[in-house]
């Protein structure tokens, strides 16, 4: 069986409509690298089930994406999903109303654990610069 995405069969993403995913910070982190060396997949998505808890991981890498390696990053926190659903990249991710980025891609290193949601954003920022607390909501949107 092979990966329409790692073949490069699709150009643009298939998914017509999807809900938004909600979530509810559980941990937030501090700290920063340079040199992660986080392992995007290539898949431009995953599935996300209620009650799943999940990594925000934020990078200022413009061309981090798909099948590429990120170094720059700065941990956000975890989050419990609380209404499953797709994410796909580029969904734009906010944190009590406000944009953080957008969804960059998805490093596997802790699965079966969890996923490593990276963030795409001008500003590398962790949970505790940005002042996150425990019990923001974190919302992905589906891109209208």
């Amino acid at each position: 069986m092979s990966d329409p995405y790692a073949k490069g069969m699709l150009r643009v993403h298939p998914y017509a409509k999807k809900k938004d995913v909600v979530g509810e910070l559980v941990a937030i982190l501090e700290g920063k690298l340079e040199n992660r060396g986080l392992q995007l997949i290539k898949p431009i998505s995953r599935a996300l089930a209620e009650d799943e808890i999940h990594e925000i991981i934020v990078t200022d890498e413009f061309e981090a994406g798909p099948g590429k390696q990120v170094d720059r990053i700065a941990y956000l926190g975890f989050f419990e999903v609380k209404g499953g659903g797709v994410i796909v990249t580029g969904d734009p991710v906010f944190l009590k109303g406000k944009l953080l980025g957008h969804i960059a891609g998805f490093d596997e290193t802790h699965m079966p654990n969890h996923i490593n949601i990276v963030i795409k954003s001008d500003e590398r920022q962790s949970g505790v610069s940005i002042g996150a607390e425990i019990g923001q909501q974190l919302l992905i949107k589906s891109p209208d």
